[in-house]
């Protein structure tokens, strides 16, 4: 199973954390952690290129882990009101599509949001 952490302050999205396989299919055959992957990385993209913003990100390919985190959600980090919440809604349209998602994968998925200051 994938379990989904997002972090919030404030309100505010600011990332996630992605911790194992979602075991739905053979390692190399799995589309459920193939999509997942898919929207991270547009995620962390888009953040870098379309909104010059800075991620911070770790991967762990052996276990799967994943911790993707923007401070230009924040406004005690970015000045531009636009771009904060462009970036926010980003991890907010994240988090809501996966929530769909575990209506159908709800054995190999598992989201859910925290309150935690950026560190």
């Amino acid at each position: 199973m994938t379990k989904i952490t997002f972090y919030k302050s404030n309100g505010v999205f600011y990332g996630f954390e992605e911790h194992g396989h979602t075991g739905y299919a053979e390692f190399g055959e799995d589309v459920l952690c193939s999509a997942i992957s898919a929207m991270t990385f547009l995620i962390i993209n888009t953040i870098e290129l379309a909104y010059s913003s800075e991620v911070e990100y770790t991967m762990s390919e052996d276990d799967a882990d994943i911790t993707v985190r923007a401070k230009a959600a924040l406004p005690e980090f970015e000045g531009d009101e636009r771009k904060r919440y462009a970036i926010s809604g980003l991890f907010m349209a994240y988090f809501y599509q996966l929530n769909d998602m575990t209506e159908e994968y709800y054995d190999y998925l598992e989201v859910d949001a925290v309150e935690r200051p950026y560190k």
